[in-house]
């Protein structure tokens, strides 16, 4: 049986060409970042404890494992975003006026 995508997905309000779609209202990129650096630092967080609580013996070892895994995904996000921002700030500097 073949089923099409419209009828899996509700339609998205703002997406599509129409001149009659009226523009979503969205989060600013400040709240954005601030959301992004918010979770980041509670997966970080949640690491670390899950990391003790297995080291005392008082957590499931997967759980652990999926903490850690997970905090260290963020890590690497964090730290490739911030090199890419360092990057493009130099770029701009070099910019002649």
């Amino acid at each position: 049986m073949v089923t099409r995508i419209g009828d899996i997905t509700p339609p998205v309000p703002g997406v599509g060409g129409g001149a009659a779609d009226k523009p979503v209202a969205g989060k600013d990129f400040a709240s954005f970042v601030q959301d992004a650096a918010e979770t980041s630092i509670d997966t970080m967080y949640k690491g670390e404890t899950l990391s003790k609580a297995g080291i005392a013996g008082t957590a499931d070892l997967t759980e652990v494992v999926a903490a850690v895994n997970d905090a260290e995904l963020t890590l690497q996000t964090v730290t490739a975003l911030r090199d890419k921002l360092v990057s493009a700030y130099q770029e701009i500097i070099r910019m002649p006026i």
